[in-house]
């Protein structure tokens, strides 16, 4: 998705299968190791925009099209956010400054999209299980071993199933077109969120 040639091949091959998309699922996303920003490289930084954002707007970009031409008209595109947008951790800047150029883009998505009923809404997730949670951009850092934490310390969290977060995505994908979830944050209960920065 990172290819807009790629993303075009796949879209042109949606179209002649199926003539339709009802539903899309922006779920590529990638970080680095916590790093202080004054030490990340511009190639990580731009790598994790390329993935978390463009590639986001891209995918929204191609699937509205064929949602406003098919008939009947619409669909819906849901956006993986994350609670980063909200309250980042210590050194994530390329993740945090991504997932909140998300947030903006799932806005202007609903918005634009409402001429050709395209509904847009996005899922802040916290602490999912998965591959992303278990090295944090390949580093020694995971949900289980250990994440740093705003008042400098390093502290294992609690996770919630992807089963969870797939039945989550499900539940927003089945509302009707005439309904919209713009925004909601699913994590782990007790994940050190809620009052964290």
């Amino acid at each position: 998705v990172t290819k807009e040639r790629d993303v075009e091949i796949l879209m042109n091959t949606i179209s002649s299968t199926f003539s339709r998309i009802d539903l899309l699922f922006n779920n590529a996303g990638i970080n680095i190791g916590p790093a202080s920003v004054e030490t990340i490289t511009s190639s990580d930084f731009q790598r994790v925009i390329d993935t978390n954002v463009t590639a986001c707007w891209r995918m929204a970009k191609a699937a509205m099209k064929l949602m406003a031409t098919q008939q009947p008209q619409g669909g819906r595109i849901i956006n993986n956010g994350s609670i980063s947008a909200y309250s980042p951790r210590p050194g994530s800047a390329p993740y945090t400054a991504s997932k909140h150029a998300v947030l903006g883009l799932t806005k202007s998505i609903a918005l634009d999209g409402r001429a050709s009923n395209v509904t847009c809404g996005q899922i802040d997730f916290g602490n999912v299980s998965s591959d992303m949670t278990k090295a944090v951009g390949g580093s020694k850092f995971s949900m289980s071993s250990g994440m740093p934490q705003a008042n400098g310390t390093v502290m294992p969290e609690p996770t919630f199933s992807v089963e969870d977060a797939a039945n989550t995505v499900f539940a927003m994908a089945n509302l009707p077109l005439s309904a919209n979830v713009l925004n909601m944050t699913v994590m782990a209960s007790q994940m050190p969120f809620v009052g964290r920065g």
